[in-house]
């Protein structure tokens, strides 16, 4: 091959620079970015992080990505137990999170009665509401993750008012609920109908596209809040109501002695900690597919953890939801053969910009099981359609 004939490409492509394509010498391609891929997202924590390396094809974005295979996180558990049987002494409560989540809520508390002066649409309450009261509320949405595992006390009352506690400066009464639908995601993890985690049929439908991915990530805190009242209803308990009464009495004294400015900062707080906030892309980056491969969970190792209870170590977590958040990095060095091969996100804030723009990753990039029960049903359809079938045979 002559020189001419090497350079050709790259005379080609410094071309297109200075002048509009000749698309009569691609073959009869629409663009001269068909076929190509979007960088690569995720990758090994100690690792390349070649971002044109691929681990698999993507996703088709036409329906969730369908499993019947058991979630990873009981397996890797059993065998970790199996290779570190030292990790049952990283298990149990931490005395330090009812500290932390005092200092917050009064943190949140001295800011809201401090604005109490302030316009709504000034850049001062503003700013106050989305950077501090934003990343608070978010460590205390966290507080409450942490505590409806009990890993604040070692019995469950104290747990649960504590979470009822840490639930007052968010403004909408939550965490009683929170418990019931957290477990279950634990326990039935991508099983449609019973994980209320997962998005909607109707979600993926109306949000499979850049202004559908924006206005999910704008106002996800309330996908949070409302999708499970439509996929799984709850039977309320005394906590419930307990929950409900102290944050209408907790706001009802805050408006009454200092004005509706405290309460309007402090839901405007919750809002923005749900939103398009630094911390809330641990939302996304949690259990969404990306870069093709059918890994359900993925872990985050930066420094916004020191903000969020460490839910980064996700898959640390999901592993072993009885270790608490002090103790997530212990378990990650006690079994780097297990994490350090499983590819994590580098940055919270870039998984939420990549989910808008990324066409690979979306709304349907999420996997999906048949609940128990579905199988079951799915199994006597195809029971009935196959004696059906016979007797029209023999027919």
């Amino acid at each position: 091959m002559s020189i001419s004939e090497r350079t050709a490409p790259q005379l080609i492509t410094c071309a297109t620079l200075t002048k509009p394509a000749d698309f009569s010498l691609f073959g009869g391609a629409d663009s001269l970015t068909e076929g190509k891929r979007s960088p690569r997202r995720t990758f090994l924590p100690n690792g390349d992080h070649d971002a044109s390396v691929y681990p698999a094809p993507p996703q088709d974005p036409s329906d969730f990505l369908w499993l019947m295979n058991e979630e990873p996180h009981r397996t890797r558990r059993m065998a970790i137990m199996k290779a570190h049987p030292e990790v049952t002494k990283l298990m149990g409560h931490e005395p330090l999170t009812k500290y932390v989540v005092l200092g917050v809520v009064l943190l949140q508390l001295g800011v809201a009665v401090a604005l109490r002066h302030t316009a709504y649409i000034s850049p001062l309450f503003l700013f106050c509401a989305y950077a501090i009261g934003g990343t608070a509320n978010h460590n205390l949405f966290l507080a409450i993750h942490e505590i409806t595992h009990n890993l604040a006390f070692r019995t469950i009352a104290p747990n649960k008012l504590l979470a009822i506690f840490a639930n007052l400066p968010i403004g909408i009464p939550y965490s009683a609920a929170f418990k019931g639908y957290h477990i279950e995601h634990h326990k039935y993890m991508g099983q449609d109908g019973i994980d209320t985690d997962l998005p909607t049929r109707f979600e993926l439908l109306c949000l499979n596209n850049v202004l559908g991915k924006v206005f999910f990530a704008t106002f996800q805190i309330l996908f949070y809040a409302l999708r499970p009242t439509f996929v799984r209803s709850q039977r309320l308990t005394h906590w419930h109501f307990l929950n409900i009464i102290s944050q209408l009495v907790f706001n009802f004294f805050l408006v009454t002695t200092f004005g509706v400015r405290p309460l309007v900062y402090l839901i405007a707080s919750s809002f923005f900690a749900g939103s398009l906030h630094p911390c809330a892309g641990h939302f996304i980056a949690e259990h969404y597919l990306w870069d093709g491969m059918e890994q359900e969970t993925f872990s985050y190792y930066g420094w916004l953890n020191v903000l969020a209870y460490n839910v980064g170590y996700h898959n640390e977590h999901h592993d072993f939801p009885s270790i608490p958040w002090t103790r997530l990095a212990a378990l990650r060095a006690l079994a780097p053969e297990f994490y350090d091969t499983i590819p994590a996100h580098p940055s919270w804030p870039m998984v939420t910009i990549n989910f808008i723009r990324d066409p690979e990753v979306g709304v349907f990039a999420r996997v999906k099981r048949l609940s128990k029960q579905a199988q079951e049903k799915a199994a006597k359809e195809a029971k009935v359609n196959a004696v059906s079938e016979e007797s029209d045979k023999s027919e």
